[in-house]
């Protein structure tokens, strides 16, 4: 089953990084989110990943040409025509598909506009901004056994801000917002069925989360899958530093490799 990325959106939240390179390309560690999210998806045995490109999109297409060379030993000969000899290397079970979606383009439009590498298969759909340790198979089973065209993962993240505690009109403290105070929210981590592609539109404003997913929602196909494990996006440079430092702690909870 192939995984869809959507990598191309500008980032203007985290421009401190983002002007220099697309969102998916910034670090966790010594590697892209990118990364994270495709090795965290092939340890479920998913290793064909279409990445819908955009904004800076020829970063991600370096990285991937030179992806082999720089895991790898390498000797360098020049005495001798310039032989290069690689010698131990490091190999992803990967095959990569880099596809450019457009540099204005909406999420719905860059899913279209990928139609043809996926034809007629069901396939997952993620964020390049995001790491989970949603159980992605148990997530595919029930999107099989529901017989929707979409399921995503839904998850209810804590808040950006403290919480008043009130009494009347007396402040008695503050906490950060709990899980339960908010409603579910989609998280990404998507399974589709192809049937999806005939309600996006090649037009660059369209966005799936909105009439395409809404028309779903109408007619009672579209699936969520409660996820309230680890979820965690990365829209700031908050975002960044917490996910930066549950790497650093050797505790990062979608490190499943």
């Amino acid at each position: 089953m192939k995984v869809v990325i959507l990598a191309g959106g500008l980032g203007t939240r985290i421009s401190e990084e983002s002007y220099l390179r697309p969102k998916p390309m910034i670090e966790i560690g010594d590697q892209p989110i990118l990364w994270h999210i495709m090795k965290y998806y092939s340890g479920f045995g998913f290793h064909d990943f279409i990445i819908c490109c955009g904004y800076k999109g020829h970063v991600i297409k370096e990285y991937f040409a030179d992806y082999y060379l720089h895991r790898s030993d390498v000797t360098f000969d020049f005495s001798a025509e310039n032989q290069m000899t690689v010698h131990q290397n490091v190999a992803e079970p990967w095959r990569v598909t880099l596809v450019d979606t457009g540099l204005n383009a909406q999420t719905g439009a860059r899913v279209k506009r990928i139609q043809k590498y996926v034809q007629d298969e069901s396939f997952m759909l993620t964020y390049g901004d995001g790491v989970s340790n949603v159980d992605l198979k148990s997530l595919l089973a029930q999107h099989r056994k529901s017989g929707k065209i979409v399921t995503l993962t839904g998850i209810q993240p804590g808040g950006r801000f403290g919480v008043l505690d009130l009494e009347g009109e007396t402040v008695r403290g503050f906490r950060e917002k709990a899980k339960e105070d908010g409603g579910w929210i989609n998280g990404g981590f998507m399974v589709m069925e192809p049937e999806v592609f005939s309600y996006l539109g090649d037009q660059e404003e369209c966005i799936l989360e909105q009439e395409p997913m809404k028309a779903l929602a109408r007619e009672g196909r579209l699936g969520v899958y409660k996820h309230t494990g680890f979820w965690q996006c990365m829209d700031t440079q908050r975002d960044k530093g917490k996910l930066e430092g549950l790497w650093q702690s050797g505790q990062a909870p979608w490190k499943d490799w």
